[in-house]
């Protein structure tokens, strides 16, 4: 019985510390979004960002073209800049999800990393969002790059 009682007052509290320990603390987009460095002359950039908090403990590689960039940090974001061209944005936990896009010069694109349950662990998907809904859903996401 007293086990019991132990699990049922350990377990929750357990819980929010790994909930806790798992999301980003930086500073956030909307303080941070208009003291950042200006995009270099024939590039553009790609906001990655997850504002999921669900599946917190997931937190697979982000790669562009093969290359890893960060990772799937909930509640935050980071940004890369990049020569315009096609690339492709993926992350893998069980599956392997990709997505594809082409980057101007001077143009912001903006990649929302979505969780979705799997058999054994969440799969973390990339998709690109228009820019206005963008910059609604990550203000409140912490930046999390270098």
């Amino acid at each position: 019985m007293n086990s019991i009682k132990f699990l049922n007052s350990f377990l929750p509290a357990t819980l929010l510390a790994l909930t806790i320990t798992g999301c980003a603390s930086g500073p956030r987009y909307s303080a941070l979004h208009n003291s950042e460095s200006p995009v270099p002359a024939g590039e553009g950039r790609i906001y990655i960002y997850r504002t999921a908090h669900v599946g917190a403990a997931v937190q697979p590689k982000v790669k562009v073209n093969d290359e890893a960039v960060g990772s799937a940090v909930p509640g935050g974001y980071f940004f890369i800049d990049r020569p315009a061209g096609n690339y492709q944005i993926s992350t893998t936990t069980e599956v392997k999800r990709t997505l594809s896009l082409t980057l101007d010069p001077a143009q912001e694109r903006y990649v929302r990393l979505n969780i979705s349950f799997g058999f054994f662990v969440g799969h973390v998907w990339p998709e690109l969002i228009d820019n206005q809904v963008a910059e609604k859903d990550i203000k409140d996401c912490h930046f999390v790059g270098k």
